[in-house]
């Protein structure tokens, strides 16, 4: 596995993969690398000929001093999961390598319009802005290849796929199932940040997804009534502050409210919520499948049929 710290010397490493005919396929991460990540890796590694990950803390994606300076950096850690699960090359630039006017804000930016303005975007203003200016300069630097994104970060996903698609980069982005810890938890990097009941607390967000679940399988089809139901669930735990619960338009965030009329395939369930110091968030497709609710426990009899459907 080849460390490289600088743009130049990871376009050409990839440059060569593509000259001598090879698939590349690229990973971009911020560190603290967890099972999570080794899923991205793995699919990755089954399906390109040579697997790249981006190990880079994006400072233009926080807008609180605090959340970055808490950020979890592992690096060595990080090489460790990246050799075992098969990386070619891994990018772990500075933070002047990639924003060569540091501290200075870089004075070209990458904004996507639409998908990145309500639920995460209204709530941390300018987050998608760093994130599209970042993996823009990741895909630029890379070439033609497939990007691996977690489905966790939905609105995230969203956004680069938005951004790919209208700056006409030759990437292919792929999203890949969301893992979950045993107790429904999605994994996150910043779950090492909770404190023992903080983490019991935390798997309330999955729980208030498969309610919203049942209420749609129920046969409810206001968005209003789906979002209070999950509003429901999260109430019963006190740790847990909510942001948002809804209802949206896979392929343009928007809330949906009246659901007579989609197909349940064009719906996602969305959830945020702070839980001590960490801001969570998770999500699921509303026609649920396996890997959805793997990792749920079937808790009550409405969540078993669920399983059985997906």
């Amino acid at each position: 596995m080849e460390v490289v710290e600088s743009v130049a010397a990871c376009r050409a490493v990839l440059d060569r993969a593509r000259a001598a005919g090879r698939v590349v396929g690229l990973v971009p991460t911020m560190g603290a690398l967890h099972q999570g990540h080794a899923s991205l890796l793995d699919r990755a590694r089954a399906e390109c000929g040579v697997v790249a990950v981006s190990i880079f803390v994006n400072p233009l994606q926080f807008g609180d001093p605090q959340d970055i300076a808490h950020y979890p950096r592992t690096l060595e850690r990080d090489l460790t999961v990246c050799a075992e699960s098969g990386a070619d090359v891994v990018f772990a630039p500075s933070v002047s390598e990639m924003y060569p006017s540091w501290p200075a804000a870089p004075s070209t930016t990458v904004s996507v319009r639409g998908v990145s303005e309500a639920w995460e975007g209204a709530s941390r203003p300018g987050h998608f802005d760093g994130v599209a200016t970042v993996v823009a300069k990741l895909f630029t630097m890379a070439g033609r290849c497939r990007a691996y994104f977690g489905l966790k970060d939905f609105q995230q996903l969203a956004v680069v796929r938005r951004m790919a698609h209208e700056l006409s980069l030759p990437v292919e982005v792929v999203g890949c199932a969301i893992v979950r810890e045993p107790d429904g938890l999605a994994l996150s990097s910043r779950n090492v940040r909770l404190s023992a009941d903080e983490r019991r607390a935390a798997t309330v967000l999955s729980r208030a997804l498969v309610a919203g679940r049942a209420a749609l399988q129920d046969g409810e089809r206001s968005g209003a009534a789906i979002s209070r139901a999950m509003r429901a669930v999260v109430a019963t735990e006190p740790l847990v502050q909510l942001d948002y619960a809804v209802v949206v338009a896979a392929d343009t965030l928007e809330e949906a409210t009246a659901l007579t009329g989609h197909g349940w395939e064009t719906l996602r369930l969305l959830i945020a919520a702070q839980v001590g110091p960490v801001r969570l968030i998770d999500n699921s497709a509303v026609l649920t499948t396996a890997d959805d609710l793997r990792a749920v426990p079937a808790a009550t009899e409405k969540v078993r049929q669920l399983e059985r459907i997906g």
